[in-house]
């Protein structure tokens, strides 16, 4: 004989299995809050653009202090041979 089950029709493990997986979800929500408070407070997140630009360069390249001079150099180079100096 079976044990009685609830209205719809379900007998209570469904139930049994929210009472561990909740608090298991919870917890492992404020661990990851906690996680990204961390990071936030270390400065994880101060230097978005170095990151982006560094991947660019090889590892001999030292860093471009001016994002333009390369542009700057071309232009230059350019006018020269525009007027017929040589470059």
């Amino acid at each position: 004989m079976r044990a009685p089950s609830d209205a719809s029709g379900r007998d209570g493990r469904a139930m049994s299995y929210l009472i561990v997986l909740v608090p298991i979800a919870i917890l492992l929500g404020l661990l990851g809050l906690a996680a990204f408070l961390w990071s936030l407070h270390n400065g994880q997140y101060e230097d978005l653009d170095g990151a982006a630009e560094r991947i660019l360069l090889d590892d001999g390249d030292k860093p471009v202090r001016d994002k333009h001079a390369s542009l700057n150099a071309l232009n230059d180079q350019s006018d020269r041979r525009s007027r017929g100096e040589p470059s």
